[in-house]
């Protein structure tokens, strides 16, 4: 659908394609990931790296169920960067999972 009109899809545009069934769920997991960057930024700044690894696990563990495999790396990232307390590479992967969930085109797909 989409591919009629050449501005309807962006080649630097990334596509996640997605278990029609889930459809429902995907907004809300979005805004919950995107709600989750800001979170992961504020504990940055009170030094609280516990919290941003635990929370950096559920996000690595959600991403790839729901079609979303970045959102797993990316959350790997944020895990790894957690343990080591270092809080620039925390926050350039929350940035970057920002980025990636601001401009995701999600097709949904028949299984």
């Amino acid at each position: 659908m989409g591919d009629d009109d050449g501005s309807a899809r962006s080649e630097d545009r990334p596509v996640a394609y997605v278990d029609r069934t889930l459809e429902a769920l995907i907004p809300r997991f979005l805004e919950r990931r995107l709600a989750d960057t800001a979170t992961i930024e504020t504990l940055v700044s009170q030094g609280d790296f516990d919290t941003i690894q635990s929370m950096a696990h559920s996000i690595k563990g959600s991403g790839g169920g729901y079609g979303f495999d970045p959102i797993t790396v990316i959350g790997s990232q944020i895990e790894d960067a957690a343990k080591a307390a270092d809080g620039s590479a925390v926050i350039v992967s929350a940035r970057k999972m920002r980025a990636y969930i601001e401009v995701v085109e999600v097709v949904f797909v028949d299984e």
